[in-house]
């Protein structure tokens, strides 16, 4: 009867324990599940921090006090933020492919082309031609926006280069990246950050494209340095006002419903633009309503939309890009120069007909001042647009993109290889590393908003006030036994680690789950990784947010958590790495890393072809070129970290 009786006995204490097991996982979950911020306080908190640092408009006295300012702005723009990492393709001698002339319509044929963005990476054009040129005529660079199916082929652009021909201007109708022949997923906008991970300005692709597009049409005999615009809509507006801002070349310009000022896009969360919009420190030197003041006094049309359904709507885009410039407008006696136009019909995102003829008479009026017979009125032409076939320009198959280009770049990275165990080594590595991240020591002030008490764990619920920018939750989780302490973070957030958790307490860990920045319930409600992409314009980077964060909490656990050392328990690519990074700087704050699916390295994210929407902290400006996953953990020191799993 005996071995019957521990047999039972064993089931007994079996079953016992799978329940209390079950009971703690249960307790542990709905602690981890406890709300303990307002939902709105990330996306509160994040417009708080970024419209802080956005620079405002100078009030200037002077022609001389605005042209020194100007002149500093452009250079430190072009140089600080376009080409930063790439004078290489700046300075490039690239090529231009003159290809097959084919009809256009009365008064006018069409040349294709191709020309290099930068060596290996090509894009189409079209240049419409008028008959019988004499002298010296205007020419003017046509962009286009998000068109990813039609490209330079849409017919509201056609139309627009056909009436420029057909008034005797020589039309250059460039396709965009990522757009028409150019839609293809290594063009993908969002992947315009792989370049920045390597140190290489991203943004200097879309610049580059369009300031050669500028060299083509100059180029040509006929064409008149005097008398050169640009025109666009929505992407296509946002090239205008960039190019046209930072490359006096340009003598007059129609961005049409294309930008706004980042004070408005902040809290008119349609504006909030794609990764070329918003390029790493732009607005360190710079805001939309600088570049629109840049302009002066050049004639600018700055084109909205009463009703737009996309962004940019003239109720808020308008009144502060006005606001900015009309002040340097006035300095030069120019007020008539810059003009405005509000769309009705139909209102709603486009370059139609109405917003085509504001353009057309903005040409007369500038380019054409002395001929009374300049009319502005559309040319009837929709029998000449062509289709996309026979407008295509043939491109090279092994054309470059995003994702070849940053591997490219990639391949001698990081630039210093070694690892030392010094502590000379360290100090000066970690002095680079908090620089690239723009690191910070945050004063933690915790607030207690809760307690909970279950059958073997018991929580404390916190709110942590990091400095004056950054509020994140804290779920503190105890059971019988402490030993020490771990601060567990996920990619998924505190709600996806109850089994990592339920763990760690059975082993004696103080459990300290918590959400960073722009993770779990810290998570940006509305349009979150354009906002992370609002953080780095402004100087800062998401990725030095999260290691700052988990590295002061870790401070702040050391002062208040004596029975142990601190660990991190990271899960996730994104997270781990911001774990390694906030170990590196915090020696003696954080004892040991435990991770969890991490990134073996800096390049997975180029060899996997991730976009900035996966992982926007991941793609920190530079942080290839000075480090890999080796060189950061080295920071940390092998012994104090333990992998679980890697990608």
């Amino acid at each position: 009867m005996k071995p019957a009786a521990s047999v039972v006995t064993v089931l007994f204490i079996a079953v016992a324990t799978l329940w209390s097991h079950s009971a703690d996982s249960a307790q542990i979950s709905r602690f981890l599940n406890h709300p303990v911020i307002d939902p709105a306080q990330p996306q509160a908190e994040v417009q708080k921090f970024v419209e802080e640092r956005v620079p405002k408009m100078p009030r200037v006295k002077s022609l001389a006090e605005w042209g020194r300012y100007a002149n500093r702005m452009r250079e430190d723009t072009l140089n600080n933020v376009i080409f930063r990492g790439a004078t290489h393709w700046r300075d490039a001698k690239t090529k231009v492919e003159w290809l097959d002339t084919v009809a256009g319509g009365p008064g006018y044929k069409i040349r294709k082309l191709r020309y290099e963005v930068v060596p290996g990476l090509w894009t189409a054009a079209l240049i419409y031609l008028p008959d019988n040129m004499k002298g010296k005529v205007p020419v003017v660079l046509n962009v286009n926006g998000h068109d990813r199916k039609d490209g330079k082929a849409a017919d509201y652009k056609q139309m627009r280069c056909i009436n420029q021909a057909k008034r005797g201007m020589i039309a250059l109708n460039a396709e965009w990246l990522g757009m028409g022949q150019l839609n293809s997923p290594g063009f993908e906008h969002y992947k315009m950050p792989q370049l920045d991970l390597c140190g290489v300005s991203g943004i200097s692709t879309f610049y580059l494209a369009m300031s050669r597009a500028l060299d083509i049409l100059l180029e040509l005999p006929n064409a008149d340095p005097k008398r050169v615009a640009v025109a666009g809509l929505s992407g296509g507006g946002w090239q205008t006002i960039f190019i046209s801002s930072l490359d006096t070349r340009v003598t007059l310009c129609n961005p049409v419903a294309g930008y706004s000022g980042y004070l408005t896009r902040i809290y008119n969360h349609s504006d909030l633009g794609d990764c070329e919009q918003t390029p790493n420190d732009l607005a360190t030197v710079a805001d939309y309503t600088h570049l629109t003041a840049l302009l002066a006094p050049r004639p600018a049309l700055l084109t909205f939309n009463v009703k737009d359904n996309c962004c940019f709507a003239s109720d808020h885009a308008l009144p502060p890009l006005l606001d900015a410039a009309k002040p340097i407008y006035r300095l030069y006696a120019k007020d008539d120069s810059l003009r405005s136009h509000v769309n009705h019909d139909p209102g709603t995102h486009n370059f139609l007909k109405d917003n085509r003829q504001q353009f057309y008479k903005m040409l007369g009026d500038f380019f054409h001042p002395d001929d009374s017979s300049f009319d502005s009125s559309e040319i009837p032409s929709e029998k000449e647009i062509k289709s996309f076939d026979e407008l295509s320009v043939p491109l090279p198959d092994n054309n470059h993109d995003f994702n070849t280009l940053a591997r490219q770049a990639m391949k001698n990275l990081p630039r210093d290889k070694s690892i030392a165990s010094s502590v000379i080594w360290r100090n000066q590595r970690r002095v680079k590393l908090r620089e690239l991240i723009n690191a910070k020591a945050y004063q933690v002030t915790p607030k207690i908003i809760g307690r909970d008490k279950g059958q073997e764990v018991t929580a404390v619920f916190r709110q942590l006030k990091l400095g004056e920018d950054w509020t994140i939750p804290a779920t503190e989780m105890t059971g019988d036994l402490i030993r020490g302490t771990t601060i567990v973070v996920a990619d998924g957030g505190r709600k996806s680690v109850e089994k990592q958790v339920a763990e760690l307490i059975q082993n004696g860990q103080r459990v300290l789950a918590v959400d960073p920045f722009y993770l779990g319930e810290s998570k940006i409600v509305s349009r979150d990784f354009l906002f992370a992409l609002m953080v780095a314009t402004v100087g800062e980077r998401p990725i030095g947010i999260q290691a700052s964060q988990l590295g002061s909490v870790a401070a702040w656990a050391n002062r208040i958590f004596r029975d142990g050392p601190i660990t991190i328990r990271a899960i996730g690519p994104r997270i781990c790495t911001a774990a390694i990074i906030a170990a590196g700087l915090n020696p003696q704050s954080v004892s040991s890393l435990d991770l969890e699916q991490a990134l073996p390295s800096l390049r997975t994210p180029i060899e996997k072809d991730w976009n900035v929407r996966a992982a926007p902290e991941l793609f920190c400006f530079g942080l290839l070129e000075e480090f890999d996953i080796p060189q950061l953990k080295a920071l940390v020191g092998a012994h104090r970290i333990k992998v679980r799993s890697s990608l």
